[in-house]
């Protein structure tokens, strides 16, 4: 037995959702002609009360999308300092957008509305860049599945609009946070302009993102994802696994979120932890003591088949995800205690 807490992006599509998939009716997507696809898209944008929905092989290239949407060469985004988009998307940005961050010392990820009007380059200011797009992440990765008040998102939204700047959100991980909040997805859709939604995290996919917006921010959409590379023909049998996973997989999440939270519980009463990070979702990060060192103890865990990963600075992180079962969950905590 393999314990795999690297990512949830380690999950296999059940039986169900692959025979789902057999059944997709396909046609040439470039073409807009995959009614799988356009049906995925469809759904997605409703959820959130948008007009255009667009799939996308990978989250990183809907994100980018999204940059290159709402800014010219030389302008500035404005962002978290454990953002995405800024760590783990290859300088995507400076690359594909041409655009510099502006980084906030938030805190797990999130920051306030103040710091974000902090944040905002005066326009007359030539000197400097160009502010024009405000970029939240939600739940926070590097932040430890942290999910975000719906009532500062209304305050940055409120902020965005007043200084004629787009404002976009990385959910790759918005399902946990809906579950975990009970917000509503319309209200989450109102404050943003742009929202990438990833669908091989926490539902289990074997690929995919979908990028949505209104009209008029997407309707330069299509040329940019053919540009980045991210055209794709029969995608339906892919589409269709993301419908699948819309419609079985999203009240489970909180099975990954009590799991995660027990986890928790051990690790503070483990010898060689340190710290551990608030857990309110699927991820735990948590420091070890100083004497320990992070790559041994990972590769001491790695013999027990165990498997998870190092953030740096003696954090280790785990997810807990679909393919985390109770069997692996009781392996890992029995594991862990006699550490």
């Amino acid at each position: 037995m393999i314990v795999d807490l690297r990512s949830d992006t380690v999950t296999l599509p059940s039986k169900d959702m692959l025979k789902f998939m057999m059944d997709s009716s396909v046609g040439d997507d470039v073409y807009g002609e995959d009614p799988t696809v356009n049906l995925l898209q469809t759904k997605v944008a409703a959820i959130f009360g948008k007009e255009v929905g667009m799939f996308f092989p990978t989250g990183t290239m809907a994100n980018q999308t999204a940059i290159k949407l709402h800014t010219n060469p030389g302008e500035q985004v404005i962002c978290d300092k454990y953002s995405h988009i800024y760590n783990y998307e290859g300088g995507g940005a400076s690359f594909n957008s041409g655009v510099s961050f502006k980084l906030i010392n938030g805190k797990r990820g999130m920051f306030t509305c103040e710091q974000a009007a902090n944040s905002i380059n005066p326009k007359d200011f030539y000197h400097s860049p160009l502010s024009s797009l405000i970029a939240i992440e939600n739940t926070t990765n590097k932040g430890g599945g942290a999910c975000w008040d719906i009532n500062e998102l209304k305050k940055i939204n409120k902020l965005a609009k007043s200084n004629k700047l787009g404002i976009h959100l990385d959910g790759a991980r918005i399902w946990n946070a809906l579950v975990e909040t009970g917000d509503n997805p319309l209200e989450i859709g109102k404050n943003f302009d742009t929202i990438s939604v990833c669908l091989s995290k926490g539902l289990g996919c074997p690929i995919g993102s979908v990028l949505i917006g209104d009209k008029k921010i997407m309707s330069n959409a299509l040329r940019i994802r053919k540009i980045l590379g991210g055209g794709m023909r029969q995608s339906g049998y892919l589409a269709n696994a993301g419908i699948y996973a819309l419609e079985n997989n999203i009240n489970r999440l909180k099975e990954d979120h009590i799991k995660a939270s027990e986890i928790g519980e051990v690790l503070k009463k483990s010898k060689f932890v340190k710290s551990v990070e608030k857990i309110e979702t699927n991820i735990v990060i948590f420091e070890l003591n100083k004497e320990i060192d992070e790559v041994s103890f990972i590769r001491k865990l790695d013999k027990l088949n165990i498997k998870l990963i190092s953030m740096g600075s003696n954090k280790l992180r785990l997810v807990t995800h679909l393919n985390y079962t109770n069997n692996h969950h009781e392996y890992f905590i029995s594991t862990i205690r006699s550490l």
